[in-house]
């Protein structure tokens, strides 16, 4: 039975990726930071899912993690790491606190290295280990090749996500480990179905207050409008089984509007993202 950690686990992208590869015949070792996920999601996913306990920042917890991991598959190696586990950050990099956006970083960058770094050996770097060599899912997003207004935090953390994963995967060559990019557009997951939850009265005197509500509400209308998790999780099982994945797997619920936005001159389309949110001056 192969085997696959996920990290963030609990809801969404995680939790629908965990369902598709279990009923596939996998075993999941899933993050969650909650015991009450964890007792929850064992209930849910049945005996082929094991949770592990920890936040993605905790490198201790993550290690401690990737020990147990490693006595359940004995001499085996891990056919699959996917790093999940993400927040989004919203605000004016203006106004916005350093530690605020010092978290956005911990949680959806440095998160995934101390996960590569705590269950890479188990994927195959380990000489020790016997069976094929495992692959790594890093959940980006389109957000890692473009940039959004008062987006700022989560945007620069895919991007970062990017560069990591392409940089990866040529190291990881050494071992045989293949690096591969999974870049949804709107996905109907908790991170924007909670956005008009964000507590923004803390620019209730700031010029980009509007704007604010603004892409509150459109935020909102992503999680309405977006692509299951379901979908998502069909293409991590494909980055994880197929012979030849491709490096980046981009998913949206419009294509074409993506590929029209990305064949506009950046000028041109700063002019329409402005208007739309109200960002140009008087």
């Amino acid at each position: 039975m192969r085997s696959v950690v996920i990290t963030g686990a609990s809801t969404g992208i995680g939790w629908a990726t965990a369902k598709f590869l279990i009923e596939r015949g996998f075993r999941v070792f899933g993050s969650v930071r909650k015991q009450d996920d964890a007792d929850r999601l064992k209930a849910e996913l049945g005996a082929n899912f094991t949770p592990l306990l920890f936040d993605v920042t905790d490198e201790g917890a993550v290690l401690a993690a990737a020990r147990q991991v490693r006595e359940a598959l004995g001499d085996e190696t891990l056919a699959g790491l996917v790093n999940n586990a993400g927040v989004a950050v919203a605000g004016p990099v203006l106004e916005l606190s350093a530690d605020e956006f010092r978290r956005q970083m911990d949680v959806n960058v440095i998160g995934p290295v101390i996960a590569t770094k705590a269950f890479g050996p188990l994927l195959g770097a380990d000489p020790s280990l016997s069976g094929p060599k495992g692959r790594i899912v890093m959940m980006s997003s389109v957000a890692g090749k473009n940039g959004n207004p008062l987006m700022a935090p989560y945007c620069t953390s895919k991007h970062a996500i990017e560069g990591l994963s392409e940089s990866l995967r040529r190291e990881l060559m050494l071992y045989g480990i293949d690096v591969v990019i999974i870049a949804p557009g709107a996905v109907k997951t908790p991170i924007w179905s909670k956005a008009e939850q964000v507590d923004i009265s803390a620019y209730q005197n700031s010029p980009y207050f509007p704007v604010l509500n603004k892409l509150m509400a459109f935020m909102s209308k992503l999680a309405e409008n977006g692509l299951p998790a379901e979908r998502i999780a069909e293409v991590v099982f494909e980055a994880l089984t197929v012979a030849r994945p491709r490096v980046r797997y981009q998913i949206t619920p419009d294509p074409m509007r993506h590929m029209m936005g990305a064949a506009l001159p950046k000028r041109a389309l700063d002019r329409i993202i402005g208007k739309q949110l109200g960002l140009l001056p008087p």
